[in-house]
């Protein structure tokens, strides 16, 4: 009757964490029996793995004199689910070694340990000794090989798993989806969340939250209050989880007073809303805005973390906030002792850059304790050329060809300083080293989301099936323009050719026949939301400002750094982007 009572408390203090308890507990077995038994044994390392003491819960199980299943099923996902994976891995080849038998659920456990260190050797061969075992078809064991496979960015056998299972639940479903996600193949993620919703798969948060940061990656709107509907429909605004989810597919599709609506909606208690929020302004470069609510959310009793910073000091940058950035810098450690890490550091390398205090910046790279990244680096190139620093602009191409070799943009980013000063040798020399690396080059590309279909431009765009009428078009907007006081900024194309030329060049960006597809598709009125893979160029950004006088519509244009919101002539960057 006593063992029985302890047992009990055993199981309630492993639900509730009850350390001390739980220990008094396992004091009071040793007293009132001589052996405890394996049941009670497994009792005892699940009590001690659900309060976090690993070592206590595996000294428990070395001294069991018979392991049976549940015992080694509970010290694996204890230590999968406590970050400890190769200890996880190393019990199942000591659990192997014993002859133990095993279940689905000790393979998932030890798949979710190989997801979380990317063990795509480990998990190839747990995935043979599934086969091997007839349980490849078990929906855990199927789940974690497409959590697995999608950690480890091998999206091909990911979906061989899930489209080979019979049985799939709304996690398996939810997984494949977050993979594509994780992966950032935000349409196969569409695809797939709307065959689960014709087969009448059941919603949850988790898969939610997932095409909500599709639809983000992909800026398509339409979808997102689609989606948003679900979610009303399915009771999960109250989560935050979602409503951070719903507010960064808002902001990232250029609806930041639908963002804003949704998380004046809320309870407001979540720092991860607060942070969701305060990033969305930064992204459209409402500075104020974010401010105010970095300071509200201090009065709230909430207090800001890394993150938060990040996102304020990404806002300072875009802006050209040089002494509020710098304070933010300070402030996060001497007020709210939180420390930095490098993405902190990269921010205010960008903030000096931009504002043409390179050696500053050149400074607190050399000073930090961390290694520059690639980003610093192409910030500090990127700042170079703005202010015309050959010299430093060839110190920070030699890291970046050293830290990213087959990254071309790099080579063509010091090309184009070349270019900017006339140094055509240097130019030449340049694109030559391109040609001859393996480096790739990326090339300009814009999206356009026109009835719930995507339309992809390249500059010089030759392929759409309506290219004739977008150049007509183009040409008869130009003209308009051009009475206004709209002149090509040559200067922007870096081309060793003659001024028309440059101005035919600058004509077929990519953003550009994608604003003019939106004009002639578009309802009159309705404004055009342009996403872009690269920094919009000065002159397609002075084009935007024309452009939106004469169309008397909002353009939205998401480039690789920001939002721009052009209206009557203006853009919300004010110009420093």
């Amino acid at each position: 009757m006593v063992i029985t009572y302890l047992q009990n408390l055993l199981q309630y203090c492993a639900r509730n964490s009850l350390v001390m308890e739980g220990k008094a507990c396992h004091g009071q077995l040793i007293r009132a029996v001589v052996w405890v038994d394996t049941m009670t044994s497994n009792m005892l390392i699940n009590m001690y793995c659900k309060c976090g003491l690993l070592d206590r819960a595996r000294q428990m199980f070395d001294e069991i004199p018979e392991r049976n299943l549940v015992s080694w099923n509970t010290m694996i996902g204890a230590y999968t689910k406590n970050g400890c994976e190769d200890e996880a891995l190393s019990l199942f080849v000591e659990m192997q070694r014993d002859k133990s038998p095993l279940s689905e659920f000790t393979v998932s456990s030890v798949l979710c340990a190989c997801a979380a260190k990317s063990g795509i050797l480990e998990c190839r061969q747990l995935h043979a000794f599934a086969v091997k075992k007839a349980i490849d078809s078990n929906v855990y064991v199927a789940t974690a090989l497409i959590d697995v496979y999608s950690k480890c960015n091998f999206m091909r056998e990911a979906s061989w798993v899930f489209d080979s299972l019979e049985d799939k639940s709304d996690v398996t479903w939810s997984s494949m989806v977050a993979g594509y996600v994780r992966n950032e193949l935000y349409e196969e993620a569409l695809r797939l969340y709307r065959r689960g919703q014709v087969a009448g798969v059941d919603e949850n948060q988790f898969s939610v939250s997932s095409v909500l940061s599709a639809c983000a990656g992909l800026a398509a709107l339409i979808e997102g209050r689609r989606v948003h509907t679900v979610v009303h429909k399915a009771g999960f605004s109250d989560s935050a989880y979602v409503s951070s989810s719903l507010i960064d597919m808002y902001a990232k599709s250029g609806g930041i007073k639908e963002a804003y609506r949704v998380f004046f909606d809320q309870q407001n208690t979540s720092i991860v809303l607060w942070n969701a929020m305060i990033s969305g302004f930064s992204r459209h470069g409402r500075c104020l805005e974010m401010m105010i609510l970095f300071e509200k959310m201090q009065q709230k009793g909430l207090f800001p973390n890394q993150v938060t910073y990040l996102s304020v000091l990404s806002a300072c940058g875009h802006m050209g906030l040089v002494e509020e950035g710098r304070k933010y810098f300070h402030s996060m450690v001497q007020k709210h002792n939180i420390s930095r890490n490098v993405l902190h550091y990269s921010c205010m390398v960008d903030i000096l850059g931009r504002a043409g205090l390179i050696h500053d910046a050149y400074d607190v790279m050399r000073t930090m304790p961390f290694e520059a990244t690639a980003s610093m680096w192409g910030s500090l190139l990127a700042s170079c050329r703005n202010v015309g620093n050959l010299e430093l602009a060839e110190i920070a191409a030699k890291h970046l060809c050293e830290i990213e070799p087959t990254k071309g943009g790099n080579h063509v980013l010091l090309s184009n300083i070349y270019a900017a000063n006339k140094k055509w040798n240097e130019v030449a020399k340049s694109r030559q080293l391109l040609k001859e690396s393996e480096a790739v080059k990326d090339r300009g590309k814009s999206w356009i989301d026109v009835n719930h279909q995507v339309h992809t431009f390249m500059v010089g765009e030759r392929e759409h099936p309506r290219i004739a009428e977008i150049y007509s078009k183009l040409d008869e907007m130009i003209e308009a323009m051009q009475k206004l006081g709209y002149k090509a900024e040559t200067e922007h194309d870096l081309h060793d050719v003659d001024e028309n030329r440059k101005s035919v060049l600058l004509r077929h960006h990519s953003e550009k026949l994608a604003l003019v597809f939106g004009v002639i598709s578009l309802p009159l009125g309705a404004p055009i939301r342009i996403i872009k893979n690269l920094r919009i160029c000065g002159d397609c950004h002075n084009f935007m400002k024309f452009a939106s006088e004469i169309i008397k519509r909002e353009i939205i244009v998401r480039d690789v750094n920001r939002f721009h919101h052009f209206d009557s002539g203006y853009c919300s960057c004010g110009d420093f982007w």
